[in-house]
C-alpha cells in the first residue's frame, strides 16, 4: 500500500521535538574531525574510528541494533549495544533516529561471526534529522521524471549512478591534462555574445539591462574568440565549458551541455585527426580501462588507426543521391521514399538530412571527410576541389562525436559565405549561421593557418552507454504546479 508521506512527516516532526526535549542539539554546524568509511574498511580490527554519514538501513534486535551507514566513500555496518551506550541513550537512538538521518559515530572496528566488517559504536551524535523518508531501498526511484526531479535521492540510492559522475569528472580531467601535455593553453571566453558564432544552431536570447542590448548565450565554446587568439599570437588554446542551444531534446541532445574546443595554429585538419584520435584513445584507456564499447546496437573499438569515409560517396552508396549534382526536388523525392522527415527545403538542409539518415548505419570509429562547402561555412575549401572542405567529423555508433577542420582564414571567402548564410536566415532558415562581421575584420588583419576541433560530453555518454540526460547531474525539468515536497514523494514510496 502507499505510504502516507504526510503522516510519516508528522511522526518524524514529533521525534524531532522529543529529541529537543531530551537536550539534543538539532542541526549542529560542527561535525569535528572524522574519517571516511573506506578508512575503516581498510583498517585493522580493534582500531578506533570516527565516521559520519546517512543511515541507509536500521534493524532493531532488542538490546542490539544494526545500521548501515553510507558516506561518499562507501557503506558499512555499524552496531549499537545497550550495554555500551546506556539504557536511556540507547533507547533515544532506537526510538527517535530513523533511516535517512545523518549521524556521526565513534567506536571500534570488529568482525561479525558472519565475517562482516563493522564498527561497534561507543558514541553517536545526530547531525541532521530527515523529515521525509528515503525511497524503498530495493526499488529506488523507478519513474524517470521523479528520478530527475529528485536527483539527489536517485544518486544517493544508486551506487552505479554515483560512480558515473566520478568517472565523468575523470573524463574531463584526462582531457584537460592531455591538452596541457601537448602544449595547449587553457582559456575562458565569453558566454554572452552579441552575435552567435561557431555553429549552426538556434540560440537562447536574453537582455543586457545596463547596455540595453539583446545578447545570446553562446552556441559554441568560443570558436570565433579562440580564433581571434590565434591572430593575437597564441598558437595553441583550448576551453572546456558550457554551450547552449535552444533546440529540441533527444537522448543525444540537450539545450545545455559541456564541450571542449581547441585551436592549433600552423596545423591543418590532418593534424587535428591525429591528435583527436590520440585523445579519444587516452580517454578510453585511462577512464574506462578499455577501448571496446557497445552503444545503440553498434560495437566499436577505439584502438588502432581509424578509417576515413567520404561524405559524398557514403551518401551516394546508401541512397543513390549525388549531393553535389542532385536537384533539390530529387533530394526531396528520395527523403520521401526513405520516409525521412525534414525541416527546411533548401539544399543545405536537404543535404544534411540525407547524411543524418546515412550516419546511423555506421558503427565507427571513422573520420567523415570531404564535406561540401555548403554545410561547412567556417572550414577551408580543398585546393583540388573548391566545392569540398578540409573538415572531419568523428562518427561513433551512428552519431557525430567530434567535429574539426582547417579553419577558413581567407577573409574574402569568409565574407562571401557569411553573406550566403545571411540570405538563408532571411529566407527563414532558423539553423543558418549568424554572420559575424567583426570576425571578418580580424581575418583581414591576418590569422595563421589553424586547425580547430571540438567534442563534448556526448562522447562520455556514448562510452558509458547512457542517454545524455542520464549523465547530467541535474537535467532541466518543467516545474510542477501546486505540488508540495510531500506530494511529490507519494509516487515513489510504497510498501
Amino acid at each position: 500500500m502507499d505510504v502516507n508521506i504526510n503522516d510519516e512527516r508528522s511522526i518524524r516532526l514529533k521525534k524531532l521535538e522529543d529529541l529537543k526535549d531530551a537536550g539534543v542539539v538539532m542541526y549542529p554546524a560542527k561535525t569535528g574531525e572524522k574519517q571516511e568509511i573506506q578508512a575503516v574498511l581498510n583498517g585493522n580490527e580493534g582500531e578506533t574510528f570516527r565516521i559520519a554519514g546517512r543511515i541507509i538501513m536500521k534493524r532493531d534486535m532488542g538490546k542490539l541494533t544494526f545500521c548501515h551507514l553510507q558516506d561518499a566513500s562507501g557503506r558499512m555496518q555499524i552496531a549499537f549495544k545497550q550495554d555500551d551506550l546506556g539504557k536511556d541513550n540507547y533507547k533515544l537512538f532506537t526510538k527517535k533516529i530513523d533511516i535517512g538521518d545523518i549521524i556521526v559515530v565513534s567506536g571500534e572496528k570488529f568482525i561479525t561471526h558472519k565475517g562482516e566488517e563493522s564498527l561497534l559504536v561507543k558514541e553517536w551524535t545526530l547531525l541532521t534529522k530527515a523529515l521525509l523518508p528515503l525511497p524503498d531501498k530495493f526499488h529506488g526511484l523507478q519513474d524517470d521524471e521523479t528520478r530527475y526531479r529528485k536527483r539527489y535521492l536517485d544518486i544517493l540510492m544508486n551506487e552505479e549512478l554515483r560512480d558515473i559522475f566520478y568517472k565523468k569528472a575523470k573524463f574531463w580531467d584526462v582531457t584537460r591534462n592531455f591538452m596541457k601535455e601537448h602544449g595547449f593553453f587553457e582559456v575562458e571566453t565569453p558566454y554572452l555574445e552579441v552575435t552567435t558564432g561557431g555553429a549552426e544552431a538556434a540560440p537562447f536570447r536574453t537582455h543586457h539591462n545596463d547596455y540595453d542590448l539583446d545578447v545570446f548565450l553562446r552556441i559554441s565554446i568560443g570558436e570565433l574568440w579562440q580564433k581571434k587568439l590565434m591572430a593575437a599570437g597564441y598558437e595553441k588554446t583550448f576551453e572546456i565549458g558550457k554551450a547552449f542551444r535552444n533546440e529540441g531534446s533527444s537522448p543525444d541532445h540537450l539545450q545545455e551541455f559541456t564541450n571542449m574546443e581547441f585551436y592549433w595554429a600552423y596545423a591543418n585538419y590532418e593534424d587535428g585527426m591525429k591528435l583527436s584520435q590520440e585523445l579519444y584513445q587516452r580517454i578510453a584507456t585511462e577512464v574506462f580501462d578499455t577501448t571496446k564499447f557497445c552503444n545503440k546496437g553498434h560495437e566499436f573499438d577505439l584502438a588502432g588507426d581509424w578509417d576515413k569515409i567520404d561524405y559524398q560517396e557514403e551518401v551516394k552508396r546508401q541512397t543513390g543521391i549525388d549531393i553535389l549534382t542532385a536537384t533539390e526536388e530529387e533530394m526531396k523525392n528520395k527523403l520521401a521514399e526513405l520516409k525521412v522527415k525534414y525541416d527546411g527545403d533548401n539544399k543545405e538542409r536537404l543535404t544534411d538530412t540525407l547524411w543524418k539518415y546515412c550516419r546511423k548505419n555506421i558503427a565507427g570509429p571513422v573520420f567523415l571527410v570531404n564535406h561540401p562547402k555548403l554545410i561547412s561555412p567556417l572550414a577551408k575549401a580543398k585546393p583540388e576541389n573548391p566545392e569540398l572542405t578540409e573538415r572531419f567529423q568523428i562518427i561513433i555508433a551512428g552519431s557525430e562525436i567530434g567535429n574539426g577542420y582547417s579553419e577558413l582564414n581567407d577573409p574574402i571567402d569568409q565574407r562571401a559565405r557569411f553573406e550566403l548564410q545571411q540570405k538563408l536566415i532571411e529566407a527563414g532558415d532558423d539553423e543558418a549561421m549568424m554572420p559575424a562581421w567583426e570576425f571578418v575584420d580580424m581575418l583581414e588583419h591576418g590569422m595563421p593557418p589553424t586547425c580547430g576541433f571540438g567534442f563534448g560530453e556526448r562522447l562520455f555518454a556514448f562510452l558509458v552507454g547512457k542517454p545524455l540526460r542520464e549523465v547530467t547531474l541535474f537535467p532541466l525539468m518543467k516545474p510542477r504546479d501546486n505540488e508540495s515536497a510531500s506530494d511529490s514523494l507519494k509516487k515513489e514510496n510504497k510498501d
